[in-house]
């Protein structure tokens, strides 16, 4: 009898570009890719938060560069593809957040969670994937996104939107580039515990709330992410496009 073998998630010789990679969600997507064998530049404002980075896994052995760049520069970004051999891996990291009642969202909030979550993100994966077209290269785009891009929550109408049309162009972004065998994807995470979230849950009773609705009864970590990161980056999700990997918990199951 023959055996099947399990498709490889390695993920040597390969490049992988991650935005938001100075910390949280987009260092531990960097760490996970590069411990497969990728070799990954890391995309953030901080210079000194990515050199901090590309250190760390250059200590461990791995293969890390730099890009200190604000995704929202979008003709900054294009240039820095542009000027690199095609990734092929992206992860599409970098997101911000403004929680408001409905009532009290301003045009600034729209404007900055928009243009960071929804303009630079899609212009991000465009640049990406014409680099890999015109190479002739498959590759693999894991769009960031959220539980919140698949249902609704108190002072997330903005951020709702934006991962809502996340999942949007992320299925549409599958269909034109699935004959370039260019995969497109999402992450759909729970609330994660970062530096930057921790506060948030020193309020008890959000952080009862939270749980609540977390059937498993914990709040997500990094490490809950990277390997789903590493999954969709490689050979062994194949035959995935258009889809939504949800690590949440169990918050959407009901």
């Amino acid at each position: 009898m023959s055996l099947p073998t399990t498709p490889s998630f390695r993920l040597d010789g390969r490049r992988a570009l991650i935005t938001g990679a100075g910390r949280g969600i987009g260092l531990a997507a960097a760490a996970a890719l590069s411990e497969y064998g990728a070799h990954v530049t890391l995309c953030a404002r901080g210079a000194a938060e990515l050199d901090a980075a590309v250190a760390a896994i250059v200590a461990r052995g791995g293969h890390a560069t730099a890009m200190p760049l604000d995704v929202t520069d979008t003709a900054a970004l294009k240039a820095a593809i542009d000027a690199a051999p095609p990734f092929d891996i992206f992860v599409n990291n970098a997101g911000t957040n403004r929680p408001k009642p409905v009532t009290d969202v301003t045009e600034d909030d729209y404007d900055v969670v928009m243009d960071l979550n929804v303009r630079a993100a899609y212009f991000a994966a465009q640049c990406v994937a014409r680099k890999l077209v015109a190479a002739g290269k498959p590759g693999s785009i894991i769009n960031i996104s959220s539980q919140m891009g698949h249902v609704g929550g108190a002072k997330r109408s903005l951020y709702c939107a934006s991962k809502w049309a996340m999942e949007g162009f992320t299925r549409a972004m599958a269909i034109d580039l699935a004959p370039s065998f260019i995969r497109v994807n999402t992450i759909c995470p729970t609330f994660i515990e970062t530096t930057l979230t921790k506060p948030f849950f020193e309020n008890k009773a959000f952080l009862a709330d939270v749980l609540a609705k977390i059937k498993l009864g914990r709040l997500g970590q990094v490490t809950d992410l990277m390997g789903p990161v590493v999954f969709l980056a490689s050979d062994a999700s194949a035959l995935m496009t258009g889809s939504s990997l949800l690590v949440d918990g169990g918050w959407t199951a009901d």
